[in-house]
């Protein structure tokens, strides 16, 4: 069986610098549905590499392929209904709510899925919503959600997830996490999720991507990585969040 996702030798030079790389040289596979969290320092491409695998952007080296197909093969249309990229921050179409869920099928020409949506909007906390109610007047928490539950609705093999829970409070972000995990039990879902956020990072990640250098540098089950990295760069960037999280304030 091909894999779901497949990254060989991939590479991406800086935009305003001429011969330097963003990262280079990327080659990595993921055979089965499963939950990737990709992780690293600012800087070292994590967007990018997730805009490269949603045909938003164009690489400088190397093949992608998904379940055995590059996309010039699928096409980029079916590429993205297949891989759907969900930014940190989501662009609202013009109109409501509504108008943003129901861009789907009206794109893809095919039945909307009233019940599914409401479903999936009251998972994530937004069961109260007015639908009539204009995208443009959500807050970027609001903004983050729907345009989910949007790109849920085209029912992809992987999801691009980007900081998708950054702007979200606790419980909407646990929430959110439920939703995503539950996709992936039920549905086969293959989840690759940037995230800053180490607690959120432990609870849902099954394997690590870690980003450092230009390179990945470890590639490994979630458990192994955080408990024993194999790197240098990834054991100074375990500690130096150990330290931040020892230097908090205790709230009274």
């Amino acid at each position: 069986m091909a894999s779901v996702l497949s990254l060989e030798h991939l590479g991406k030079q800086l935009p305003t610098q001429q011969h330097t790389w963003l990262f280079s040289d990327i080659t990595v596979d993921i055979a089965s549905p499963e939950i990737t969290l990709i992780m690293g320092k600012s800087g070292q491409g994590k967007s990018t590499l997730l805009r490269l695998l949603g045909l938003l952007d164009t690489a400088d080296d190397g093949t992608i392929r998904h379940l055995g197909k590059t996309p010039t093969e699928w096409g980029p249309e079916k590429w993205r209904m297949s891989v759907s990229y969900v930014a940190q921050q989501p662009v609202m179409l013009p109109g409501s709510v509504e108008d943003n869920l129901r861009a789907v099928s009206r794109l893809h020409k095919r039945p909307f899925e009233t019940e599914l949506a409401r479903t999936w909007m009251e998972a994530v906390g937004l069961g109260e919503m007015d639908w009539s109610k204009q995208a443009a007047q959500l807050s970027g928490g609001e903004r983050q959600r729907v345009a989910l539950v949007r790109s849920l609705l085209l029912h992809p093999t992987v999801l691009l997830l980007d900081e998708v829970t950054a702007s979200l409070d606790t419980i909407s972000k646990r929430a959110t996490e439920e939703l995503l995990v539950d996709l992936h039990r039920r549905e086969g879902t293959t989840l690759l999720w940037i995230t800053h956020d180490w607690e959120q990072a432990r609870a849902v990640g099954q394997r690590i991507w870690f980003l450092a250098g230009g390179r990945l540098l470890e590639d490994s089950p979630a458990d192994r990585f955080f408990e024993g990295p194999q790197t240098q760069e990834a054991q100074e960037f375990l500690s130096a969040h150990l330290v931040q999280k020892e230097d908090a304030p205790c709230l009274p």
